[in-house]
C-alpha cells in the first residue's frame, strides 16, 4: 500500500489511512490519560494480575463509568487489556508505569503530560512564527528557572530525569570500556543516577557530579543508599563558568539538546579550558540520521519539545562534529546507540 499513488488505494486502505491520522491527531489525548493513570497509580494497583474498574474505582475514589471508558482507552493504546468486560491488566508497555518496575516511567509520564509542558505546546504557533521558546512565553521565565522557583515539580523533574536515564546509564557502564582507575567528572549530572550506574561497575573508579543546585539536591541521596557516598563528590556549579579540572573523564548526557548552538559551544569552551590535555570527553545523547526516517521517532519528538521548551535540539554527527572542532576538540569515534537509544561520542582536546 505504501507504494501506490493516493488515487490507487482501495476505499479500506483509504479508511485505514483516514484513521492512522486521526489516531496521531488525537495522541495529546492518550498521553494526558497516561499521564493521569500514573497519577492515580493505576499500574500499581493491577499490578500482575487482573482488576474490575469497579475496584479500582473504590481504590482510587473515581467515577467507576468514567474510570472504565479510561481504561478502554488505554486498551486502544496498548497500556492495558480487557480479557472480559469490565477487566483489566496490563500490558508490557503499560507495566512500564508500575513504580516497582526495574525500567519505570511512572514519573516520567507525569512530567511530561503535566499541564507545565501541555500549556507550553500550545505555544507551538508562536514559536514557529519567533524562533522564542513557547515556555518562556507562556510562563514568563525559562524552564530551568521555573523548576528552580517550584521545588515540588522539580523533585518530580529530577525523579523523570533518572527514570529515563537509569537503562541507558546500565548499557554505557557495560558497553564502554572506562579505565578501571581515575576521576569521571558528571557534567550536568542531576542525581548521580549515571555515575552511580558506572561507579558500581569500576570499583577502583571515582567520581564527581556536577550539576546547579537544584540539579543535584538529591544526588546525595543517591549515592549514599548506592554505598558510593565516600568515593563520588557532590558539586553545585555553573558549566557555563567552570566545571572541576581534575577529571580523567568528562561526561555530558542529555545535556547539549537543551541548548542551542551558541550556548553548547559555550558549554565546550568552558570544558576545554578547565579540563586536562589527557582527558576524554565523552557526550550522550541522541544522534539524529542525516535525514528524518520513521525508525526511531522519539527522538524527534525530543528534538521538537526541546525546541518548544528549552530552544535546545537535537543534533546530527555532522552537527555534533562541527560543534566540537569549533570550541578545540577532536572527535576519535561515534558510537552509534552504544547507550542504549543513545550514541556516545568521543572527543579529546585537539592538539595546539
Amino acid at each position: 500500500m505504501s507504494s501506490t499513488t493516493p488515487h490507487q488505494v482501495s476505499s479500506t486502505d483509504k479508511l485505514d489511512l483516514r484513521a492512522a491520522l486521526i489516531e496521531r491527531i488525537g495522541g495529546y489525548m492518550t498521553a494526558h490519560s497516561i499521564g493521569v493513570a500514573a497519577e492515580l497509580g493505576l499500574a500499581d494497583l493491577i499490578g500482575t494480575g487482573t482488576r474490575t474498574s469497579g475496584e479500582l474505582a473504590e481504590e482510587t475514589q473515581t467515577h467507576e463509568p468514567s474510570l472504565r471508558r479510561l481504561l478502554r482507552l488505554l486498551v486502544a493504546g496498548g497500556i492495558t487489556t480487557e480479557s472480559r468486560p469490565g477487566h483489566f491488566a496490563l500490558t508490557e508497555i503499560g507495566s512500564q508505569l508500575r513504580a516497582d518496575s526495574p525500567g519505570s516511567l511512572k514519573n516520567f509520564a507525569r512530567m511530561f503530560s503535566d499541564p507545565l509542558f501541555l500549556t507550553s505546546w500550545q505555544g507551538l504557533r508562536h514559536t514557529l512564527s519567533s524562533g522564542e521558546r513557547a515556555f518562556d512565553h507562556a510562563y514568563g521565565v525559562g524552564v530551568y528557572d521555573h523548576l528552580a522557583q517550584h521545588p515540588e515539580t522539580s523533585a518530580l523533574f529530577n525523579e523523570a530525569m533518572s527514570e529515563e536515564s537509569r537503562y541507558s546509564a546500565g548499557q554505557l557502564a557495560s558497553g564502554y570500556d572506562f579505565p578501571a582507575t581515575g576521576t569521571l567528572v558528571d557534567l550536568g549530572g542531576g542525581d548521580g543516577t549515571l555515575l552511580t550506574a558506572i561507579l558500581r561497575s569500576r570499583p577502583g573508579l571515582r567520581g564527581i557530579v556536577f550539576d546547579s543546585a537544584s540539579g543535584v539536591a538529591e544526588a546525595p541521596a543517591t549515592l549514599s543508599k548506592a554505598g558510593l557516598a565516600d568515593r563520588c563528590e557532590v558539586q553545585a556549579g555553573d558549566f557555563f563558568r567552570s566545571v572541576p579540572g581534575d577529571g580523567d573523564i568528562y561526561i555530558i548526557k542529555s545535556v547539549f539538546q537543551d541548548w542551542g548552538d551558541e550556548e553548547s559551544r559555550a558549554i565546550l569552551r568552558t570544558c576545554r579550558a578547565h579540563m586536562p590535555a589527557s582527558a576524554t570527553l565523552l557526550i550522550v545523547g541522541t544522534v539524529l540520521p542525516e535525514t528524518a526516517d520513521t525508525s526511531a521517532p522519539v527522538m524527534f519528538l525530543t528534538d521538537a519539545n526541546m525546541m518548544v521548551t528549552t530552544g535546545g535540539c537535537e543534533r546530527t554527527e555532522s552537527e555534533f562534529r562541527a560543534l566540537l572542532e569549533e570550541t578545540g576538540f577532536t572527535v576519535e569515534a561515534v558510537g552509534d546507540r552504544d547507550a542504549g537509544p543513545l550514541s556516545v561520542i568521543q572527543a579529546v582536546p585537539a592538539s595546539a
